[in-house]
């Protein structure tokens, strides 16, 4: 699901891709006007499948860390009033969230960000961020079958 939500620097909030022009890409707003737009090939665009937060060990797929805001907030829109957080609180959230991230490399900015997009994703009932059972990961988990 989000491979086709999409975010596009310079431009607030998030879209959803619908369609592939002749040199760009047919975008809707998620928001309640479903507006649309191209992004073309100068936009920096952006899936959300494709971005994932830093911690100490590895990078986190942006999915679990969703899942782990969708857990704590228990489904619900974040209650968090991250526009007037200080950097320290903000920080507390993403630690309950996730423990281990880099506090050196995830600026507040990418913290607040974080936020509204969930936020977003929940009021436009887009908050089912499992990742689908690829081919590969089947066939790996399948019995493998011996010749005898």
């Amino acid at each position: 699901m989000l491979k086709t939500i999409l975010a596009i620097s310079g431009k607030p909030g998030l879209y959803k891709l619908v369609s592939r022009g002749n040199r760009s890409l047919i975008v809707e707003t998620i928001d309640a006007q479903h507006r649309r737009m191209p992004a073309f090939g100068t936009d920096k665009v952006i899936s959300l499948a494709d971005i994932a937060m830093y911690t100490d060990d590895e990078e986190v797929p942006l999915n679990n860390v969703f899942n782990s805001m969708k857990t704590l907030e228990e489904g619900k829109r974040s209650a968090f009033d991250y526009k007037k957080a200080s950097k320290e609180e903000l920080a507390e959230y993403l630690a309950k969230v996730l423990p281990n991230f880099d506090r050196d490399r995830v600026f507040p900015s990418d913290i607040k960000k974080l936020i509204q997009w969930y936020n977003i994703l929940v009021d436009n009932d887009l908050a089912d961020f499992e990742e689908p059972a690829t081919e590969e990961a089947t066939a790996e988990e399948a019995p493998a079958e011996t010749a005898e």
